[in-house]
């Protein structure tokens, strides 16, 4: 690491100006310096002054020379500046972005006794040490602070980790103390992390590692388990003065400490997993240094004096030229900042993981950044300055990258294929094929919204040259395979990843619905075709001929336009017009599509249904389009817009769908439908009718669904939820299930739902009225309180007799003791079996006779063999 003078930004006086405290901004645009006098001079990043303003006492009536700034910190959007001051207090200063905005007092934290330094940890509170010990945060949300921790020792230092989530105190004692607002699943320890041999007022927390360092010339590196691991001695060297504070680069890989004349830099090295001294950097006459502050990313340094000087350094451990266009930067061993030279963007390449950097290659037309380091792969889009860094141990030579997508890049490499998502830091999928032709490869992610809001991120590759698979990257699943009888030498997926367009080497073109698994012919002769960005709509030429299908759910609906010769090259959609371009030779000529047609497609992809109703409105009625009405009443229907379906029934001449609609919507305007109920309305609309259920219950709403089931004619429901929920009006709604069903003749039904209630008597009246007497017999068979009832026990058996149940008759005369009528009735009905079991108790010597009776009788059904059994038993 090179530290190179670039700034003097305040000279050095000759004599005591110390300079209390430096912050730089998150956003690299402001650093901020604190004088000897208390005044905040602002500068940019270039080093140029802008703004100042002078800090307050706590008490207007105080000398306001009586206290000192301890610290200053950013805000994580850079907006405002906490000051610590030793009067007891933390001021919190509204500066905007802007350099013409006003500075503003926005938040007060007053302590108890005076504030020693401070930290402002990403997404954090403020974190500050006081002087008897006390480490507080201070919310600027709720403007009060609170105590984090007792030391019972000057707290001299605090330093907050790379990642915000964490930091550390060190106190006069020797002490080091960590703190975890989330240890993000490390299982480190929060606590006395380890006692230092000097107060450590160069304290910094650099990645895995904590650095400490005194009065005392030496510098200590300590591991997670506060471990002494490292150490650097500088105690035999007289001319080494002690070391009075220290700062850790954003990135965690570079730790500069300040003493007398002289800023050592340490840098990690990842492959000796310990720090590395950098080159000394002396320059006589800075006297001790009293501030450091770190750009956001690592190129530069600030420091003060004591004797009020503050420098400007451009940090680097070396700079190269690319394509002389590129500068790289490499500001420490896994980081470097990217500029391109002609329009001055930047971009800080980093290893997360703190790998380092091998080398750095800018691809895909100067647009793509591709580094490797030693376990990671490390990709950037320079337009939209977006990083991923994914585990990578498959470096390989022969690996191809192919940066035809905006969002994403494709690996190939080992008969694999890997996709890669910019900004996102894991691979995205990886599938094995060993066709890695672009036209033989469609992914998409999210590439267009869809009306259903579903996250899109699929591939469709070769398994063989006439197998094409379909892989959610979501799901990790495969979800469709295509299998097809020639050979496929272009594949296409829509963006929203629900259709795929592939032609084979016969020319045919095929369209496959991945939802429902159907494949339909478009053309049997294809030479070009593709997707209209933003779209679903398919254009293709076959001969002399422009086909275009404006609805993918109509196939056999094609446009077809004649050509004059030539052949299409592209298709561009932009400023609301879409064209495709042709080459006929000499001259290029333009087609434009029907970009109304393409609108309701795209409006219903995108959810916008009042677009779609406004283009429907203005085309005739036909086939084509009653099927888009279609779609987008029940899509409106399913986004609850109530007044779009109504329109599009009535469109249909769906009038009663359509009235249902209005009805409901007139209901929720009135005031006299929630939002709830008007789903439910729509769930009985689409006859889910459990599902509107559901939504009543949850409301406790129990007259609207006995209703609902009521006006169905689901009565059997309506009861089973009044009695599953207590209901107190169940008594009336029996009565009037009853009353129902005697009304349309259902005494049959209603016999049941008595004999359910326990009402005996009236279930048999009316099954007997029903003319299902058997019922009624089974019925008094089981139950004493009917089978006592003589005089309705002959009214069942003489209803069993004229529908000739003569079994059942004999049943109940049997269960009577009227043991002759019984058998009698068994006679009757040829039960013999049981005329014979009745005659063995009652009548032994009728056996005979009715073994005679069973085999003439089973003579007459031709069954011979069992009738001479009985003959035999006859005699």
């Amino acid at each position: 690491m090179n530290l190179l003078h670039l700034k003097t930004l305040i000279p050095t006086q000759e004599y005591e100006a110390k300079v209390q405290s430096i912050a730089w901004s998150p956003n690299n645009k402001k650093i901020a310096v604190c004088t000897s006098d208390r005044l905040v001079i602002i500068f940019d990043e270039n080093g140029e002054r802008r703004t100042r303003f002078s800090t307050k006492p706590s008490d207007s009536k105080n000398d306001g020379n009586l206290f000192q700034v301890r610290g200053m910190a950013f805000s994580h959007d850079s907006i405002k500046l906490a000051i610590a001051q030793s009067d007891n207090i933390i001021f919190v200063y509204k500066i905007g972005e802007s350099w013409d905005e006003k500075v503003v007092i926005c938040n007060k934290f007053p302590q108890k006794c005076p504030v020693t330094c401070i930290a402002w940890p990403v997404n954090q509170p403020i974190i500050c040490g006081l002087a008897d010990g006390k480490v507080r945060a201070a919310n600027t949300r709720t403007n009060k602070s609170s105590t984090i921790y007792n030391a019972d020792s000057y707290v001299v230092s605090i330093s907050a980790n790379i990642t915000g989530k964490g930091f550390i105190s060190g106190h006069a004692d020797g002490k080091i103390i960590r703190y975890f607002f989330d240890d993000d699943g490390s299982g480190d320890a929060q606590g006395k992390l380890t006692t230092h041999p000097t107060a450590p007022y160069a304290l910094a927390w650099a990645g895995s590692t904590i650095l400490a360092a005194g009065c005392d010339k030496r510098i200590y590196v300590y591991n997670r388990e506060g471990k002494l691991v490292q150490q650097l001695d500088y105690s035999k060297d007289e001319s080494e003065k002690e070391f009075t504070i220290a700062s850790c680069n954003p990135s965690g890989h570079v730790v500069a400490f300040g003493s007398f004349n002289r800023i050592r830099v340490l840098s990690w090295s990842p492959r000796k997993g310990g720090w590395d001294e950098c080159k000394l950097k002396e320059i006589k006459n800075l006297y001790t240094i009293t501030a450091i502050a770190w750009k956001q990313d690592g190129s530069k340094l600030v420091v003060g004096t004591y004797c009020g000087g503050v420098d400007l350094f451009d940090c680097c451990v070396k700079k190269k030229l690319y394509k002389k266009i590129f500068e790289l930067n490499y500001v420490g061993p896994s980081q470097v900042i990217v500029r391109n030279l002609k329009s001055n963007n930047t971009i800080v390449l980093q290893s997360k993981f703190g790998y380092e950097i091998d080398d750095v290659k800018v691809m895909g037309k100067n647009r793509y950044l591709v580094t490797h380091t030693s376990n990671t792969l490390i990709l950037g889009d320079l337009r939209e300055n977006q990083l991923s860094e994914v585990p990578w141990s498959r470096k390989n030579p022969k690996e191809r990258f192919y940066f035809g997508y905006d969002k994403f890049c494709i690996i190939f490499g080992s008969g694999e294929l890997y996709v890669i998502e910019y900004g996102v830091n894991e691979v995205l999928g990886s599938v094995r094929t060993e066709f890695t032709t672009p036209f033989l490869i469609s992914v998409r992610v999210n590439e267009r919204k869809s009306s259903n809001n579903c996250t899109c991120k699929k591939i469709a590759y070769m398994l063989d040259l006439k197998t094409i698979a379909i892989f959610d990257f979501i799901t990790g699943s495969n979800v469709a395979h295509v299998s097809h009888d020639r050979k496929i030498d272009w594949i296409e997926l829509n963006e929203t990843g629900q259709k795929l367009i592939f032609r084979d080497k016969k020319l045919q073109l095929i369209l496959f619905d991945i939802e429902t698994g159907v494949k339909v012919m478009l053309l049997n002769f294809c030479y070009y075709v593709q997707w209209v960005p933003q779209s679903d709509v398919i254009i293709a030429q076959s001969k002399d001929s422009l086909c275009i299908w404006y609805n993918t759910e109509s196939t056999d609906r094609m446009t077809s336009i004649p050509l004059r010769g030539g052949d299409i090259t592209d298709v561009v959609r932009q400023n609301g017009r879409t064209e495709v371009l042709i080459n006929e030779g000499v001259n290029s000529v333009t087609y434009a599509l029907d970009d109304s047609r393409i609108e309701f497609g795209t409006a219903m992809d995108d959810g916008d249904l009042e677009r779609a109703v406004s283009f429907l409105e203005s085309l005739d009625v036909t086939p084509e389009t009653k099927s888009m009405w279609t779609k987008l009443g029940f899509a409106s229907l399913k986004a609850g817009n109530l007044l779009i379906s109504e329109q599009s029934f009535a469109s249909l001449g769906c009038v009663s769908k359509s009235r249902y609609l209005r009805q409901t919507r007139n209901l929720l305007m009135e005031n006299k439908l929630s939002k709830s109920n008007v789903q439910a309305c729509i769930a009985i609309l689409e006859k889910d009718f459990r599902a509107a259920e559901n939504i009543f219950l949850s409301q406790n709403s129990i007259e609207d669904v006995i209703k609902l089931y009521k006006d169905l004619l689901k009565w059997d429901d309506a009861i089973e939820i009044a009695e599953a929920k207590n209901w107190s009006g169940l008594d009336k709604l029996k009565k009037a299930y009853h009353h129902w069903l005697t009304e349309t003749g259902q005494e049959e039904k209603a016999g049941d739902l008595r004999q359910k209630d326990g009402d005996f008597n009236g279930a048999v009246t009316l099954y007997l009225r029903a003319g299902v007497p058997g019922k009624a017999a089974r019925l008094a068979l089981i139950e004493p309180e009917i089978s006592s009832d003589r005089v309705l026990v002959e009214r069942i058996i003489m209803s069993l007799t004229q529908c000739e149940l003569y079994e059942k008759a004999g049943e109940l005369y049997q269960n009577l003791g009227q043991s002759e009528n019984a058998l009698r009735c068994y006679r009757q009905g040829n039960c013999y079996q049981k005329a014979i079991e009745l005659a063995r108790i009652s009548f032994p010597s009728n056996i005979l006779q009715l073994e005679e009776e069973w085999g003439d009788y089973l003579v007459t059904k031709q069954q011979m063999d069992n009738a001479i059994n009985h003959f035999i038993e006859a005699g």
